[in-house]
């Protein structure tokens, strides 16, 4: 028999069962004889890894990226039994190609579904596919998929720190509910009206922040999962932005702080009013809150003749600015700007519902040395017409 390696053909039964096989370069199979699909490519182009095994189960093809997975050589491999040139197991130490046994058993069998194995040590994703000339015949090919699991561990530490992060900013808020309310229940004639009041407020406030931690949970699970849902209606983006710096006044922002600036005509703007007042107010706090100076906002047409109509506002403060080794990740999950509390979650949603209206939001530096948010959102259609 006779294994086919980038032009160089090499003689497996020549080769110890158990030793590699003499002869063959360290590349994988030829595209001819493996992939066989016309386009010229070859192993070495898949960005997964690739081993395949003859009928008699010897590895015929072993690619670059199979190598770089398993940290195996093809030279080790090529011309080897399976069992021998890819020892996987299971979680529970089982040998993986005795207990599959791919070459015997049913003969109905298609493949394997990918699942983790464990491969000297190190984790890798293994799925498999039968290669059956007829739909009950013997196995003529095995075709092993192999994947690095960095991904999916990237994933899985990204969702425990997510729930890291939403236990440590609920234990605060419920502890100090926890805290008055019992103490209201216990000992309410102690206390004085007023003191009865400003533990309700405390409670109310801490609620509240509960409720917004659960509302930017569900966002960021709608974002992640592409249902995030925008319901259309005729938004005046003037008066949402007045509107948005006159709630941060009450809260006890000077007035003189804010600098708001209209560049009108504007076009008419579809969008949903309660998702873009999440992202006007996320903006406007991240300004007050980690910038310094005076707060600019500016609202007016898109003005690039290359992009279809629309409104786009600019939100700049005058503060230390966003460094610039920086800029890349302000929009990623659990990003802080500062030290200055919060989860590092909402510019992550204000991108996600900016994206989710077809628009684009962009972060720079403001003419006075601060951070300068821009997000654009298209005209559109109302959402009965959409």
């Amino acid at each position: 028999m006779s294994v086919r390696t980038s032009g160089t053909a090499a003689t497996a039964d020549s080769s110890p069962s158990d030793g590699p096989a003499r002869g063959p370069s360290p590349t994988a199979a030829a595209a001819p004889d493996i992939l066989g699909t016309g386009l010229g490519l070859e192993p070495d182009d898949l960005p997964d890894g690739l081993v395949v095994a003859d009928e008699t189960g010897r590895v015929i093809c072993f690619n670059a990226a199979a190598a770089r997975i398993t940290d195996i050589t093809p030279e080790h491999a090529l011309g080897r039994p399976l069992e021998h040139a890819l020892p996987l197991q299971d979680i529970e130490g089982r040998r993986w190609w005795r207990l599959t046994d791919p070459y015997g058993g049913l003969a109905i069998r298609r493949g394997q579904p990918e699942r983790n194995l464990l491969l000297g040590g190190r984790e890798v994703l293994v799925s498999a596919r039968y290669v059956r000339t007829r739909p009950t015949g013997p196995v003529r090919r095995l075709v092993i998929a192999l994947r690095g699991t960095e991904a999916r561990r990237r994933t899985e530490l990204s969702h425990a720190e997510l729930i890291a992060t939403v236990a440590h900013e609920l234990r605060s808020p419920l502890t100090s509910v926890k805290g008055f309310t019992a103490t209201l229940l216990q000992k309410w004639e102690r206390f004085t009206d007023d003191q009865k009041r400003l533990m309700l407020e405390t409670v109310d406030a801490d609620a509240n922040r509960v409720t917004r931690l659960i509302a930017e949970l569900l966002d960021i699970s709608r974002i992640d999962s592409g249902r995030l849902e925008v319901r259309r209606q005729r938004v005046d983006m003037s008066a949402a932005v007045r509107r948005h710096v006159q709630a941060q006044t009450t809260a006890g922002q000077r007035p003189d702080r804010f600098l708001i600036r209209m560049l009108e005509p504007l076009p008419d703007l579809w969008a949903d009013p309660d998702k873009v007042d999440q992202v006007l107010g996320n903006l406007l706090e991240n300004a007050v809150r980690h910038g310094e100076g005076t707060v600019t906002i500016e609202v007016g047409p898109v003005s690039d003749a290359t992009s279809t109509e629309g409104t786009s506002v600019t939100v700049s403060d005058e503060g230390p600015g966003i460094p610039e080794e920086s800029m890349s990740r302000v929009f990623t999950r659990f990003w802080r700007g500062s030290k200055r509390g919060g989860t590092g979650l909402g510019l992550y949603i204000v991108k996600g519902i900016v994206e989710a209206h077809g628009g684009t939001i962009t972060v720079g530096r403001a003419p006075a040395g601060g951070a300068q948010f821009r997000f654009s959102l298209p005209v559109a259609a109302p959402a009965f017409m959409a």
